[in-house]
């Protein structure tokens, strides 16, 4: 039981701050909040994707590359330009890599205010840290797994970020239904969605990205982020900004 939890507690953590930080926040920027909640969000990010931690300023810029350049060959990551999942994921590293180190140069107009915080970046998304956090992970399986079929899970705990990155990037183009239509594939994947937080109402998302509410066209689609995000705005931790219908 407690390898689930632990399981549970890492997918939707980790899957809550892809969604809420590095999605809403640094690539669209539907909701703002202060300079030090900016930097807790960061390490909350780290704590929760651990091995897999990713640059909010690197999924950031590729994300909006996606959304301008969408199923066409500029696009960094298409089930209709890449031959398998596989091989799309390997292209998104790469290509978020470069981004993040700064590679490549990159439209003026994918940067604007992509929040950075290099010296953090750097050490979470250090070998160190990586490495740190597996042996971490592959500790608690050590005294907590009970049977040995447990064991085929901890590869998955490595790779939480790009298996959320992959289902959305990869299925949601390719599986689901359509209430908008859009110049590219983009469908919504799951009718109610209890698995990836609302990122997987990827047609709602393209066209409207602007607005922090994946959900909510249809009466089943509810989307438990921006149910979040509102507590956090009644709160006044976070500041949703105000969307145009």
């Amino acid at each position: 039981m407690a390898i689930f939890i632990f399981l549970l507690v890492l997918w939707y953590g980790g899957l809550f701050f892809q969604t809420f930080f590095l999605h809403r926040y640094a690539a669209h920027q539907t909701f703002s909040m202060s300079r030090g909640m900016e930097k807790l969000t960061y390490v909350l990010t780290w704590i929760f994707q651990g091995s897999s931690y990713l640059s909010a300023y690197g999924y950031g810029v590729m994300h909006r590359i996606h959304h301008a350049y969408a199923d066409t060959p500029e696009d960094v990551h298409s089930p209709k330009y890449d031959d398998n999942l596989f091989k799309m994921m390997l292209k998104t590293k790469n290509t978020y890599q470069n981004i993040n180190k700064m590679k490549i140069e990159v439209e003026e107009r994918f940067l604007t205010n992509v929040p950075q915080w290099t010296s953090f970046d750097k050490f979470a998304s250090s070998m160190l840290s990586r490495i740190l956090w597996g042996l971490g992970y592959t500790a608690f399986f050590y005294f907590f797994a009970t049977v040995w079929w447990q064991w085929f899970f901890l590869p998955i705990t490595f790779l939480m970020a790009p298996i959320h990155g992959a289902i959305i990037n990869w299925f949601a183009h390719i599986y689901g239904y359509v209430n908008f239509k859009v110049k590219d594939t983009s469908k919504n994947f799951l009718p109610f969605d209890f698995l990836m937080m609302g990122e997987s109402y990827h047609n709602n998302h393209h066209k409207r990205s602007g607005n922090p509410n994946f959900g909510g066209v249809r009466w089943h689609e509810f989307d438990p982020t921006f149910f979040i995000m509102r507590i956090l705005n009644r709160l006044n931790i976070i500041q949703l900004k105000k969307v145009k219908n």
